[in-house]
């Protein structure tokens, strides 16, 4: 598959996810927000004004494991990073809370969601 088609493909999913958000009652307030960190796939405000970041993974099949695996450790620290500037730059004062969450899409169409996925990573500056 062509690096066109796979970003091709991963904005159907993030639309997807996007769509499942609203669904629920989020507010999407950024889409494939990029800073000089890195890139998050959705920002959005949920029903009690918490401000989540979300990774979107897709996988046709577990053959490769599941989605949220793809999330490890040192991706979670550079969605920290990008997530912190972004807090940042958008004025959130500190009793502004947010999460990380993860949505993994599957090849039948299933979405597992899984909210506080992984906490802040405080060592992400190393």
């Amino acid at each position: 598959m062509t690096r066109m088609n796979k970003r091709r493909l991963g904005m159907e999913y993030e639309e997807k996810a996007a769509r499942y958000l609203e669904e629920k009652g989020y507010q999407i307030l950024a889409r494939n927000y990029q800073n000089l960190y890195g890139e998050i796939d959705i920002v959005a405000k949920d029903k009690k004004g918490e401000i989540v970041y979300c990774e979107i993974k897709f996988r046709r099949n577990n053959r490769y494991g599941e989605p949220m695996e793809a999330v490890d450790v040192r991706k979670q620290r550079k969605i920290c990073k990008t997530a912190l500037y972004h807090y940042a730059q958008h004025g959130y004062m500190e009793n502004q809370s947010c999460r990380f969450d993860v949505i993994g899409i599957y090849g039948d169409g299933t979405i597992k969601h899984i909210k506080h996925a992984f906490e802040y990573q405080e060592k992400v500056f190393l």
